[in-house]
């Protein structure tokens, strides 16, 4: 069975639609991350700010995990949204080495989750 998956995402939340011979299905998956915050300025401030960045990458590869656990069995599979998220996203997908499949990405702005479902359908009807 051909399954295709496409996402918006961001560091907070990720809108998931799975194509396949069935119909489609749409998921939305939140991060539960605040906004990452960077300090500067003094040197003993840089250990709070390193505990702090790898509190924010360990909760965002927690997250990534969450969202290739729903698209895993994809053969194709788009992710697009504004920021770094999608890039990130890829190279932990590439880094698990989820079976060959195809990755694209794109940047997009913000969506609503309908345009979202309309994008990815029109997409795989390429």
């Amino acid at each position: 069975m051909k399954i295709d998956a496409g996402l918006w995402i961001d560091h907070s939340n990720a809108v998931i639609v799975i194509l396949d011979d069935k119909g489609e299905e749409t998921k939305r998956i939140e991060s539960g991350m605040e906004k990452h915050v960077r300090f500067s300025g003094e040197a003993q401030k840089e250990s709070e700010e390193d505990i702090r960045d790898r509190r924010f990458t360990n909760h965002l590869n927690k997250y990534y995990d969450e969202v290739i656990a729903c698209i895993h069995s994809a053969n194709s599979i788009l992710v697009f949204g504004p920021g770094e998220a999608k890039v990130e996203l890829k190279k932990r997908l590439e880094s698990k080495k989820i079976k060959n499949c195809l990755i694209d990405i794109e940047t997009v702005d913000k969506m609503t989750d309908p345009q979202i479902a309309a994008k990815v359908r029109q997409y795989f009807q390429q």
